[in-house]
């Protein structure tokens, strides 16, 4: 179907002074148009709205048959291009890319006065192959089915401008190519990129003659008419260029939208058309049947020698013309086309939708061309791109369509902000009797859902809600957590709030938005009575349905809301648990929870608050199976050393104690027997450090981590205290170095010792008792000393420990040389019996 309007894409018009009566032309370059005439050339310079000027004129070896101007480097790229082949048989077909090498036609390329280096860049490839068969129903003559106007296009990448309006990128990139080609009554638009596809059928109103495709038009002429049709190659290359097209962030409309017919214009005559640059070259002949005969007298035919032969009247002289037609502006026509578009508003239909889409597509084509641009253009280009987005926006917006989704990129495209969208609107009715439309409500829904860093006004806030409630109730909760809705009046949205819980729409994010609202008013009774209607875990399951309750975002930024900070310092424990379900849901990453905690607790990079620590404790004991185990522990063990070493005590009470942290979590192991015997070795220790080095001995006795990657914050924690020293020891014992944790002990704690082995020293290990535990306290009780009796003590048990491990041979070989017979006396009978008494 083909739209027809009454636009002006075709503006002033002058006549080319060509000495001969043409017969091949064509522009090319900048401003140059070339017409040929038998063995002549002539060249005219074109300037936009100026007189055509001769600039030269040249003869050829021969007649011109067919001219063509290229670029200096475009039959490089051209020449890959295969031309397609046309029968007229009795069955029609159509064969796609690949499959039209089947048509039975063979092409051979000729490499003729080409280089050899650049022989290897030519080849052919097959794109299209498609044959026609006339209705024999019509008796229609030859001509009219006959194939003309063959033409690619292609279309390329392009840079951005700079500064001075220039094209930054001085290379082609190949981005769409098009191929069109036409019969006298229909003409057909292929796209050819990945693959080969039909994209356009143009149906004319009348016989055509010539047609010639541009990235914005196509201009087809018949004997009296030249007609300008749209086309979608700019929409066909933007899905091409920018993988975002067809999302929330991008739109553009359709390649199968229908065409439309900008305008019909009488031009007596048409004979041919070319198209170079913003003009149109058209050739004009009247016919010589259409020319009045000439009045001859009589007597110039009248033969003295033979009166019977009839003379014929010589042809009469066809009268010709070659104009240059400029076309207008794209921004002038699209100024037009938007006016038009004004008289379908109030009755909301798709043709307003329908121009103002033909409007974007003319303002993206030339933003394609930039090449075609004087400087200061693209500026103005670009404000009219911006300037249709809006207008589409509000066509789908208000208009109820099965696109009204659409409004969304559009918008966005348009660079508006919310506010200014919504000032936009018709808000007719002060009551809630006014309906609202889809493409509006998901718009300003999800735009809502967005990190905007814009604050509605409190009136704009107002109509928003009014909005919402009237036709998307369910929503209005999630839109009053919006940053954007900042400035809302809390009186005005509990009063909506209210509403829904008459229409038995109660949950508990409703309540938790509603005990928000009484925060912000200071109505603490209120709050409080909000809050103690729900279970903790209710509370949680509302603070996942709606994270922005507690975290927002504003430029980048993290921003805790106000609710977040009050349960910071009332309720610090749902706080904790209510972000580690939003991490559980996927609803906030690790790196941003651990951001939140720090800039509600007002602490930079380097500090980390304890509410921060509770939560990744509270992280180890629910075994997120998305948290990276090594990592957390890695952290939680720093912190505790950190703060062990610089003697630093927790800026708030911590959450659990390491006994709750042992029974509800299994990466928190069972502290080691002989640990407790270190520590309470220590009768100056801190009581108020305590659970940290609990926590960390506890961490490190747990099966979890890796013993390893603690050893550099160790260096932190200094051995000259009982606490540092048990800590040092532990990660020895976890690495197995035994016998550089007995040499320790026995010199800072002898009455560790042997707790620690009967611990530590089992299986392969046990071997230590008689190997490296018993020769070292006999050795340090001949020396003597303060400690001789806690060495005495000691050894005592490690006799009667290997007296039994070992056989009587294996216990005397093991046995000083230089003891008192008397003192092993008793584990030596022992050892000898232990038989006989088993």
């Amino acid at each position: 179907m083909v739209q027809l309007y009454n636009l002006h894409p075709f503006g002033s018009q002058q006549v080319v002074p060509c000495k001969l009566e043409p017969e091949q032309f064509c522009g090319g370059g900048r401003d140059a148009l070339f017409v040929a005439a038998g063995c002549k050339v002539e060249a005219f310079a074109v300037a936009g709205q100026e007189l055509c000027q001769p600039r030269c004129a040249f003869s050829t070896l021969g007649r011109v048959l067919r001219m063509a101007y290229s670029e200096a480097d475009f039959s490089n790229e051209t020449s890959q291009i295969e031309s397609d082949d046309f029968v007229i048989c009795q069955k029609p077909m159509e064969l796609l890319g690949e499959k039209s090498e089947q048509c039975g036609i063979s092409v051979t390329l000729e490499l003729t006065g080409l280089a050899d280096e650049k022989i290897k860049y030519f080849h052919i490839q097959h794109l299209l192959y498609r044959r026609f068969t006339p209705d024999i129903s019509f008796y229609v003559l030859s001509d009219d089915i006959r194939l003309h106007s063959l033409q690619l296009l292609p279309i390329y990448h392009t840079g951005p401008l700079t500064s001075d309006g220039k094209n930054s990128f001085h290379g082609k990139e190949l981005l769409s190519l098009f191929c069109f080609f036409s019969l006298p009554h229909v003409g057909y638009l292929y796209m050819v990129v990945k693959s080969v596809e039909l994209m356009s059928v143009y149906q004319y109103p009348e016989k055509s003659q010539q047609a010639v495709l541009t990235p914005q038009f196509l201009h087809v002429i018949t004997r009296n008419n030249l007609q300008c049709f749209t086309v979608r190659c700019s929409a066909a290359a933007a899905r091409e260029e920018d993988p975002y097209m067809d999302t929330t962030l991008k739109a553009c409309p359709p390649v199968s939208m229908d065409i439309c017919a900008l305008r019909i214009q009488l031009f007596i005559g048409l004979k041919a058309i070319c198209h170079f640059k913003s003009h149109v070259v058209l050739l004009t002949k009247a016919d010589p049947e259409a020319i009045p005969e000439r009045r001859v007298s009589p007597r110039r035919f009248l033969s003295r020698k033979d009166t019977s032969v009839k003379m014929k009247p010589p042809v009469a002289e066809a009268g010709w013309s070659l104009y240059i037609v400029n076309t207008t502006s794209p921004v002038q026509l699209y100024k037009e086309m938007v006016d038009y578009s004004n008289t379908y508003k109030t009755v909301k239909t798709q043709s307003c939708i329908h121009l103002l889409s033909e409007a974007h597509l003319l303002v993206r084509a030339a933003l394609m061309d930039t090449s075609q641009l004087e400087p200061g253009e693209k500026a103005e280009l670009l404000e009219a791109f911006k300037e249709s987005c809006g207008h589409l926006g509000d066509c789908y917006s208000r208009l109820d369509t099965q696109n009204s989704h659409l409004a969304l990129p559009y918008y966005k495209m348009s660079g508006l902000s919310l506010a200014e969208v919504l000032t936009r609107v018709d808000w007719a009715a002060e009551d809630e009797s006014q309906k609202y439309e889809r493409g509006l409500i998901f718009y300003i829904n999800h735009s809502l859902h967005e990190n905007l860093d814009e604050e509605l006004s409190e009136e704009l806030a107002a109509k928003v809600v009014q909005m919402f409630h009237a036709a998307e109730p369910k929503q209005l909760p999630h839109v009053l957590c919006s940053p954007s809705m900042k400035s809302v009046s809390p009186l005005t949205a509990l009063s909506y709030l209210r509403k829904l819980d008459t229409y038995g729409f109660s949950s508990v994010l409703v309540t938790l938005i509603k005990a928000a609202l009484a925060l912000k008013m200071g109505d603490l009774d209120m709050h409080r009575s909000e809050m103690k209607s729900h279970p903790e875990m209710k509370l949680v399951c509302g603070f996942i349905l709606e994270p922005r309750l507690l975290i927002q975002q504003r430029k980048g930024q993290i921003v805790p809301t106000e609710l977040a900070v009050h349960l910071k310092e009332t309720q610090p424990r749902l706080l904790v648990a209510a972000v580690l379900g939003l991490q559980k849901n996927n609803k906030i990453g690790i790196e941003k929870a651990d951001s939140f905690f720090k800039v509600l607790c007002g602490k930079d990079e380097d500090m980390i608050p304890q509410l921060l620590v509770d939560f990744w404790e509270a992280q180890l004991v629910a075994c997120l199976p998305d948290v990276v185990l090594q990592e957390l522990c890695r952290k939680l063990i720093s912190q505790y050393i950190w703060r062990l070493s610089k003697r630093q005590l927790p800026d708030t009470i911590p959450l659990r104690t390491s006994e709750d942290l042992i029974n509800a979590c299994s990466h928190y192991g069972l502290i080691y027997p002989w640990v407790h015997v270190l520590i309470s070795s220590d009768s100056l220790a801190d009581k108020n450090y305590k659970e940290d080095l609990s926590k960390l001995q506890s961490l490190i006795c747990g099966p979890s981590f890796d013993i390893a990657s603690i050893i550099p914050f160790l260096e932190l924690l200094s051995e000259d205290t009982i606490a540092g020293l048990s800590v040092h020891v532990l990660c020895r014992t976890r690495l197995k170095e035994y016998e550089q944790c007995i040499d320790t002990l026995l010199e800072r704690c002898p009455e560790a010792v042997i707790p620690y082995a009967n611990h530590e020293l089992k299986e392969e290990n046990r071997t230590l008792w008689w190997k490296k535990l018993l020769p070292e306290l006999c050795q340090r009780i001949k020396c003597g000393g303060e400690k001789y009796q806690l060495y005495l003590s000691s050894l005592k048990e490690t006799l009667s420990t290997v007296a039994v491990d070992l056989e009587l041979r294996d216990f005397l070989n093991v046995l000083p040389e230089d003891g008192t017979a008397a003192f092993f006396l008793p584990y030596l009978l022992y050892c000898s019996r232990k038989k006989s008494l088993a």
